[in-house]
């Protein structure tokens, strides 16, 4: 089957809540006071975002769709095959690896929301475990997103794919 020279993919939900959330990982990662009321209404909003995700995951485009890229254990044992044998499967939205990827991230972005809440709750306020487990969470964030974005870059080399462009642009464009 011969690859389009270019595919639409990603609708402006998609891009906006993507950017968005790497925004606000970054901004509470590297430029906010853990604590302070601008670290949790940024955590609030990232919260927020992928709440907005799960349900375009049901109602959105058709590459936003979960059904479109859920990673199933066929599709991800028929895409580690691929890659092993040196021939990528094309997927038109995520692969079943960065499916995996990307709801490990939304999981940690929750984990997150709700830890940092319960910091500033009565019941958990000052609680050093609490505070340390949010902490090893947003580690865990940012060492999986830096995984994830050199996951792109590589697997678009791999594909001959424009796999970053196409999160600005929507478009999927193939060399």
């Amino acid at each position: 089957m011969q690859r389009p020279a270019s595919l639409y993919v990603w609708d402006p939900v998609v891009r906006l809540f993507h950017w968005s959330l790497v925004a606000c990982v970054l901004l509470n990662q590297f430029v906010l006071e853990a604590g302070e009321t601008p670290h949790r209404w940024v955590g609030y909003a990232a919260t927020a975002l992928v709440g907005l995700r799960l349900l375009w995951g049901v109602i959105g485009s058709r590459h936003a769709r979960f059904a479109d890229w859920w990673p199933t254990p066929a599709r991800l044992r028929a895409h580690v095959r691929g890659l092993l044998a040196g021939q990528p499967d094309d997927h038109p939205g995520h692969n079943p690896l960065g499916a995996l990827m990307m709801l490990a991230l939304m999981a940690l972005v929750l984990a997150l929301g709700v830890t940092g809440w319960l910091q500033g709750t009565d019941a958990f306020f000052g609680e050093e475990w609490l505070q340390e487990l949010h902490e090893g969470l947003a580690n865990t964030l940012v060492m999986a997103a830096g995984v994830h974005a050199a996951a792109a870059l590589v697997m678009g080399r791999l594909q001959r794919v424009t796999l970053v462009r196409a999160m600005v642009t929507g478009v999927k464009r193939y060399d």
